[in-house]
């Protein structure tokens, strides 16, 4: 994608990225995934694992516009990373025998960059922006008007002499995707005409992904090991991919090079994925609020101290599996494990039961 990721105030610093790139089980790409996940991708819709209901609609909304001969409506894709949206813009571009430009929110910095974007577009193409959420805010107002009457206004000259030129745009579908649907204001959020969530991959499906990643990367891979990789993945093909590259990694070194179940589990052991998909991190939290303060309440500062972590590597990184998994809970007078923490940690919950959650929001600190 062009450009790079521009600074924020909610953004992890430095050190906290380089933590998550050594996490096995983190769901944003890294470098050294990119070329692999360019080979296992999907191209078509009836490619696609998982994803039923979307796929469904998707497909109805490509058929229809082909057959009318007119570009789609455009398309906003949401959910968290590693789900499948650069995927599906892939595919919807595939689908419409069409190219595919592609760039990024943080990379549209100025008006200007967008207007030199949309001007090199030709009939029919397809423009995938990534992290739309991020996208400055001039080029998001220009953005209203090339998506609603595919044209925009360039302005040419400074102070009151300049002047707003036309420019006519040919017909282009624009494919959006956001891990924060809700950052994004509501005019541009109107102007997609198709909006779809993805959700979390179900064990089964995932199992289909590994097998199919396995018979392209050439991995001899037993139906029980795929299982048990499928199983600690998160809910998420990224997670599942890397972790079928580990684990054949661990095969050709360690083993005869075929995964088998056992395979799969010492290795999967060996970079500190448990049987739920937890990584240290996750248990380091759970282990340091079970422990160390009797199941909480407890602040996310403290948490953060007791772990030897920044407060926004565990609110950002470990805290969104937890709270999925049911393991933690965020109250307003702190974070709490649940008596399924307990559990996973093989600890007694103490006496009296879980804590009371409340569904109010959440302190910060």
């Amino acid at each position: 994608m062009s450009g790079e990721i521009s600074s924020r105030d909610d953004e992890l610093t430095a050190a906290e990225m380089a933590y998550v790139a050594d996490r096995v089980v983190d769901s944003e790409a890294h470098e050294d995934d990119r070329a692999v996940e360019a080979a296992l991708r999907p191209r078509t819709l009836d490619e696609l694992i998982g994803q039923d209901r979307v796929r469904d609609q998707l497909s109805l909304v490509l058929h229809a516009a082909v057959a009318r001969g007119r570009p789609p409506d455009h398309v906003l894709l949401s959910g968290p990373p590693g789900l499948g949206k650069t995927t599906l813009a892939m595919i919807i571009a595939a689908e419409l025998s069409a190219p595919l430009r592609v760039t990024s929110g943080p990379a549209i910095t100025h008006a200007g960059d967008l207007a030199a974007i949309l001007s090199g577009l030709n009939e029919g193409d397809v423009i995938f922006v990534d992290e739309i959420h991020r996208m400055a805010r001039p080029a998001e107002e220009m953005l209203y008007l090339a998506m609603e009457d595919f044209r925009v206004d360039v302005v040419v000259g400074k102070g009151p002499g300049a002047t707003a030129i036309p420019l006519e745009l040919p017909a282009f579908t624009l494919v959006g995707a956001t891990t924060r649907s809700g950052l994004l204001p509501s005019p541009l959020r109107d102007r997609f005409g198709f909006t779809a969530h993805l959700e979390f991959y179900e064990p089964a499906e995932l199992e289909l992904i590994v097998r199919r990643s396995a018979a392209l990367l050439d991995v001899r891979l037993t139906d029980e090991a795929a299982v048990e990789v499928a199983s600690r993945s998160r809910g998420t093909p990224r997670i599942a991919n890397r972790l079928l590259r580990r684990v054949r990694d661990f095969a050709q070194v360690r083993a005869d090079g075929i995964c088998t179940v056992d395979v799969a589990r010492r290795a999967l052991d060996l970079y500190e994925v448990d049987a739920s998909g937890l990584d240290r991190l996750d248990r380091a939290v759970l282990d340091a609020l079970c422990r160390r303060f009797g199941g909480g309440p407890v602040g996310l500062g403290t948490l953060a101290v007791a772990v030897g972590e920044e407060r926004e590597t565990v609110e950002e990184v470990a805290e969104p599996f937890l709270v999925r998994c049911g393991l933690l809970a965020r109250t307003p007078r702190g974070r709490v494990a649940t008596r399924s923490a307990w559990e996973h940690l093989g600890l007694v919950p103490p006496a009296g039961g879980e804590p009371t959650l409340f569904d109010t929001p959440v302190e910060s600190g």
